[in-house]
């Protein structure tokens, strides 16, 4: 237990206005409203299904492996000294 930083954070705490207290106590509070955001999720997929045209997003792994691997190589080229190159 970091005793510190709950006697840093108790202290913060009691600073606060009677204002800010009161908005701390309702963000400590807050619980999600998972049901109406899980109905968000649902309905902004749709959205992004429909504006895609139904496409799967399927991305191709084989091209994004190559690339990386070309970006890597790069890097490290440009790392080695010039005269290192040629040997």
């Amino acid at each position: 237990m970091n005793i510190q930083l709950i006697e840093f954070l108790a202290n913060a705490i009691k600073a606060l206005s009677p204002q800010e207290r009161e908005f701390f106590e309702r963000k400590l509070n807050q619980k999600a409203d998972w049901p109406s955001l899980r109905t968000k999720i649902l309905k902004d997929a749709t959205a992004i299904s429909k504006r895609r045209e139904e496409q799967s997003f399927q991305p191709d792994i084989t091209g994004i492996i190559y690339q990386m691997r070309e970006e890597r190589d790069r890097e490290l080229l440009n790392g080695l000294e010039p005269n290192e190159v040629n040997s």
